[in-house]
């Protein structure tokens, strides 16, 4: 019988690293090789296979279609691959070695500052690698094998995947301080549409605020705009408007030294539910159900 010459991970990962850089210099940096080893391994790569994977020019870098297909298919590849090493590490001491976790901007920095320490003085053998971005890049990058698993805010659809549940997180209305004694809490029918400033379009915690107040004019009249929590609060503090925040950004002190305050959302449905997910039947499911145990408790 003949051999059979099959690609290898390397050659793999060169090409998903070009697809996902979109240029051989930055890929290269990304793969920690030279340019030169990059674009020889893409050139054996398309010989082994006899197809052309990649289109080169002195400007862009276009993949062919069936370029495109090779990637998809290669991301499946390195991530079965990742998943022997996990076989391997599950089989050994909980919560040790590397895993990467992305977590969305509306949890990132009000969460971790009170977990990552304990984590640390708990497990010192695990190797936390932190992505922050919004929920469908993190849950896209889950998915790819790019990261192992995503602290996100629930409901999302975020695919095929398994969760732990931590809590749930109230919502809060965030406005101006003015005279008197502001009510207990905020009727959703009492928000001005007009002055109601939000995330932009890819964070979920704008869905989950008008999902909960269940009045389709504050999705045509609300302001998105592309910033931070932290950005609109000042917004909100120089008397621009309102907003929504999620509890744990309140009791993390958001609106310190602000002449905001804010009230909970009177509404059926203000809480987003906070929850680790990961990929169903991962080899690691007990270390994220362990880890999950431990941001449960300290939250």
């Amino acid at each position: 019988m003949a051999a059979t010459y099959l690609p290898t991970l390397k050659q793999l990962q060169y090409l998903v690293a070009l697809r996902d850089h979109g240029h051989f210099g930055r890929a290269a940096d990304a793969s920690f090789v030279t340019q030169s080893t990059l674009s020889a391994g893409l050139r054996d790569l398309e010989t082994l296979i006899g197809v052309t994977l990649v289109e080169r020019t002195r400007r862009v870098v276009r993949f062919t279609p069936v370029g495109e297909r090779i990637v998809d298919k290669a991301r499946r590849v390195l991530r079965e691959a990742e998943e022997l090493g996990d076989l391997a590490r599950a089989a050994g001491r909980p919560l040790t070695g590397e895993m990467r976790m992305s977590v969305i901007p509306t949890i990132a920095p009000f969460m971790l500052p009170r977990i990552l320490p304990r984590l640390r003085r708990d497990y010192p053998d695990l190797k936390l690698f932190l992505r922050e971005e919004p929920s469908g890049p993190a849950c896209e990058g889950l998915h790819n094998g790019r990261t192992d698993c995503v602290l996100l805010a629930l409901p999302f659809a975020c695919g095929e995947v398994a969760s732990e549940p931590l809590f749930d997180d109230r919502l809060y209305v965030a406005f101006q301080q003015g005279d008197g004694e502001p009510p207990a809490s905020i009727p959703a029918a009492a928000i001005d549409e007009t002055r109601l400033l939000l995330l932009e379009d890819g964070h979920c915690l704008k869905d989950h605020a008008l999902s909960a107040c269940n009045r389709p004019e504050l999705r045509a009249e609300a302001t998105m705009m592309g910033t931070s929590l932290h950005t609109i609060v000042q917004m909100v503090d120089n008397g621009l408007g309102v907003t929504m925040l999620p509890e744990m950004a309140v009791n993390a002190g958001i609106l310190d030294h602000t002449s905001v305050t804010a009230r909970p959302l009177d509404a059926a449905n203000a809480v987003r539910r906070i929850a680790l997910v990961w990929r169903r039947a991962s080899p690691r499911e007990s270390d994220f159900r362990l880890l999950a145990g431990v941001l449960k408790d300290h939250s």
